[in-house]
């Protein structure tokens, strides 16, 4: 009985915010184009490395996209920084982002779901994935840190607000 007058009260809560979440099957085959994702940092072919380190560092994102003539070609990430371009003796400056750059990357369209997305990003490892338009221009980048975020959205009040867990069997130095 308190567990019916308390979920009623949870309910007249969300209806009030104007906003009930909900996250079922449906919230996962909503498009990706509901996902609040970053714009595409894009560099043209020939743009070098240190070019694209610096505009991650400016933008604070983790990739970027390769276009030629503004159709994506490729994906610039930071594991590819580090484990295609640092080390090797050249000078970032002089390797063109094409040199290390993944070419032809799984791209969506907008109208394409949460969770085909989701999919293709656990079953490639990505991190990043590129959205474009019908003409192969990228739209968006949405990365895994914007799909936690749509998800979380969707949580109701009753599990954003649930207190954290005590330590258990925390040892202090004096063995206590």
């Amino acid at each position: 009985m308190a567990n019916e007058i308390l979920e009623e009260e949870f309910n007249i809560m969300d209806e009030q915010s104007g906003r009930i979440k909900v996250l079922d099957s449906n919230t996962f085959k909503k498009p990706i184009k509901d996902i609040k994702a970053g714009k595409p940092i894009c560099l043209e072919i020939g743009q070098n490395v240190e070019d694209a380190i610096a505009m991650m560092q400016v933008k604070q994102f983790g990739c970027v996209l390769v276009v030629d003539d503004g159709k994506l070609v490729g994906v610039l990430t930071e594991r590819d920084i580090i484990s295609k371009a640092i080390g090797t003796g050249k000078e970032l400056n002089e390797i063109p982002v094409e040199e290390i750059m993944t070419p032809k990357p799984q791209s969506f369209q907008p109208d394409d779901s949460l969770a085909f997305v989701m999919n293709a990003m656990t079953v490639g490892g990505y991190r990043h994935i590129p959205i474009v338009d019908e003409k192969n221009q990228p739209i968006s980048v949405v990365s895994v840190k914007d799909i936690v975020s749509f998800i979380v959205e969707h949580f109701s009040e009753e599990i954003l607000n649930l207190p954290p867990k005590p330590l258990r069997n925390v040892k202090t130095q004096d063995g206590g």
